[in-house]
Parts: C-alpha cells; sequence; structure tokens
C-alpha cells in the first residue's frame, strides 16, 4: 500500500535526446506510441435508482437508530438525577427529623 508505483517499461517516456546530437546524424526514427492510460485494477461503483434509493433509506434508518439510542441515554440520565434529588430530599427530611427529636 505504501510502496512507490513505478511505471511500467511500455508506458514510460522515451529517453531525451541532447539537442546537438540528432543534427549530424541521417537515421530516421520511428514517431513515439502515444501514452496509454493506465488501467485500475478496481472496479466502477454505478449507482441504479434502485441501489441509490436503498443507500438512502439505509442512511435513514442508520440515522433514525442513533437518535434512538442518543434520546434514551438522554432520558436515562435524566431519570437519574431526578431521581437523585428525590432521595436527597428524602434523607434531608429524615435527618432533619431524627435531630428534632
Amino acid at each position: 500500500m505504501f510502496t512507490p508505483k513505478y511505471p511500467t517499461p511500455h508506458t514510460a517516456p522515451p529517453p531525451a535526446v541532447a539537442p546537438g546530437s540528432a543534427k549530424g546524424t541521417s537515421v530516421d526514427h520511428a514517431p513515439a506510441p502515444a501514452p496509454v492510460e493506465p488501467r485500475s485494477n478496481r472496479p466502477t461503483v454505478q449507482l441504479t435508482p434502485g441501489s441509490a434509493l436503498a443507500l438512502v433509506a439505509g442512511g435513514g434508518a442508520v440515522v433514525l437508530v442513533i437518535g434512538a439510542v442518543l434520546v434514551s441515554m438522554l432520558l436515562a440520565v435524566a431519570i437519574t438525577g431526578v431521581s437523585v434529588a428525590v432521595v436527597t430530599v428524602i434523607l434531608r427530611l429524615l435527618l432533619k427529623d431524627l435531630r428534632h427529636h
């Protein structure tokens, strides 16, 4: 994954020729081949209307489930806070009653 990708020999650019070396020669060179785009090994993803609809529905379901979990956690914290407050009031009343008698 982190190794460098080197171009294959058939897609590498031709070696550069020095400007003064080609003047006195009569050698006829063939034109360089057109560069070929490398093919990707990864498959392309094509969304059909049905799969796009399924993707949207799945995303909506995930959002609803996460929302329900977060709301239930908030409700649990609120109920715990109220119950601790009620217990505190009851304990204060009991301690106050014990000090007067």
